[in-house]
């Protein structure tokens, strides 16, 4: 049997960490700029554009629990369960990513679509091999219930700095006006540095993510022989696998609270992150410095609010500091809304947007780690039913519900910005456009993220639950 991982030393958290910023700078790098990258510099038709990469995502998201059958039932004695795939996912993620974002926006309608649609697909896929075995291992590497909201604070942190990366400092670095392009987002050869150096820090911090918990594999969980993938199985004995497996996730009343809640804060963040350059730059007509610095200080916000996340859900418990950190995301919400109507003012004075990064990036910081802790605790409630611990398949149906819901959001972008007749050659859009787009972001914030408010309400586990059922496991190992 396996030594019980309880507390694992601050350097270790670290290096697991630092594998979500590689990957996570690939995928918010693709959430902000890749809609405005198709429509805008290769001028793609917005309904083409949403189609294209919704279908992908949707592709994706299916790939996430099969992606995590994978590597539950993988057997491998040097590198347990996960490692392979950090390997793979890493290094052909880093390639294919760099051809997304090197595009020719002379080349042929034809061309650069099927270019995109391939390219995102192929990314997506590599991603999901590198991030549902990545997330699975960080649920394994502690089984105390407090430890594990640190673990996710630390991942969530990493992750959050790939998505400050790729939101705020990549327009610094890459989006600065030239004499041919006043307005840097309009720049082709930005987004190819952006690919290049998202590729590189994917490269580079997936392999310290590797090494850092190389040394824990001989203590994590190991499925037995007869339970992992054989060669002689057939395609129709694993897939009903994968069924069974991902029936009993779906069956767990508090697991479905947990996906659903998660889903509708997430299609917030997805909103933001595919909309939000629009509005930032068409609404309140900000420069590529100023929306840097409201971005940016959102996610650091987000950063900061870690630690206290993790001190909160010590005395209150996870479910009540999610809604808490739904509270606040609605009154930024709230904000928002006003400044849209107050847009012409916000243009002269965009500090003001300040109190929104503050109520956004701290509310949003907890819903970003806590719920992943809280998916390792039902994994503890299947583990004395089953016997199992099946964490790939758990986070791949999470994966899943966020991924659903950034296809959801950017096929409703697409849509729109058709149906208000976006015009991507002007870089002065018409008062009503936007309006729209202003108030779109923000209602439908507060829209999604009252729906969570319900689903998360329904949560039933805490910290009395958990102990309890940890204790019988191992009473039952001992017999």
């Amino acid at each position: 049997m396996e030594k019980t991982l309880k507390n694992i030393p601050f350097i270790f958290k670290i290096g697991y960490g630092t594998g979500n910023l590689g990957s996570g700078l690939i995928f918010q790098s693709m959430n902000t700029y890749l809609v405005f990258y198709a429509t805008a510099v290769l001028n793609l038709p917005g309904v083409l554009v949403g189609i294209a990469v919704s279908l992908s995502i949707i592709i994706d998201g299916i790939s996430d629990p099969v992606m995590g059958y994978i590597s539950d039932r993988t057997y491998m004695k040097t590198l347990g369960r996960r490692h392979l795939y950090l390997l793979i996912g890493t290094f052909f993620t880093a390639l294919i990513n760099y051809f997304l974002w090197i595009i020719d926006p002379a080349l042929p309608l034809a061309v650069k679509f099927i270019w995109l649609f391939i390219a995102v697909i192929l990314v997506k896929l590599l991603l999901t091999v590198f991030s549902t075995p990545y997330v699975a291992l960080g649920a394994e590497l502690s089984s105390d219930y407090n430890e594990r909201t640190s673990i996710q604070a630390v991942r969530t942190v990493f992750f959050i700095l790939g998505v400050l990366f790729a939101s705020g400092l990549s327009l610094y670095l890459f989006f600065n006006p030239t004499a041919e392009y006043p307005l840097g987002q309009l720049n082709p050869a930005a987004y190819r540095n952006l690919g290049l150096a998202s590729s590189t820090l994917m490269l580079v911090f997936g392999l310290t993510c590797f090494f850092a918990t190389f040394k824990f594999i001989p203590q994590l969980y190991k499925i037995e022989q007869k339970n992992s993938i054989s060669s002689q199985a057939n395609i129709v004995h694993r897939t009903s696998r994968i069924i069974k497996d991902f029936s009993t996730a779906i069956e767990n009343y508090d697991y479905r609270c947990l996906v659903l809640g998660y889903l509708f804060t997430n299609l917030t963040v997805a909103l933001f992150t595919a909309i939000g350059l629009h509005v930032f730059t068409y609404t309140f007509n900000m420069n590529n410095n100023e929306i840097a610095i409201i971005i940016g200080l959102q996610f650091l916000f987000s950063i900061f609010s870690q630690p206290v996340w993790v001190e909160i859900s010590r005395k209150i418990d996870k479910r009540p500091s999610v809604i808490l950190g739904i509270a606040l995301s609605i009154l930024s919400g709230l904000y928002f809304l006003l400044a849209v109507f107050y847009r012409d003012y916000i243009v002269q004075h965009y500090l003001l947007l300040l109190p929104y990064s503050l109520l956004a990036g701290f509310g949003t910081g907890g819903l970003f780690s806590l719920p992943g802790s809280m998916v390792a605790d039902i994994i503890d409630v299947e583990e004395l039913k089953t016997g199992l611990r099946l964490e790939g398949i758990y986070y791949g149906c999470f994966t899943f519900a966020y991924k659903t819901s950034q296809s959801v959001a950017i096929l409703l972008l697409g849509l729109l910005l058709d149906i208000i007749s976006f015009d991507a050659t002007s870089e002065v859009q018409p008062e009503a456009i936007r309006f729209i787009l202003g108030f779109t972001l923000a209602l439908g914030g507060i829209f999604f993220m009252l729906l969570a408010w319900y689903f998360y309400r329904h949560y039933r586990l805490d910290s009395q639950v958990i102990n309890k059922i940890q204790a019988k496991i191992r009473q039952d190992k001992d017999l």
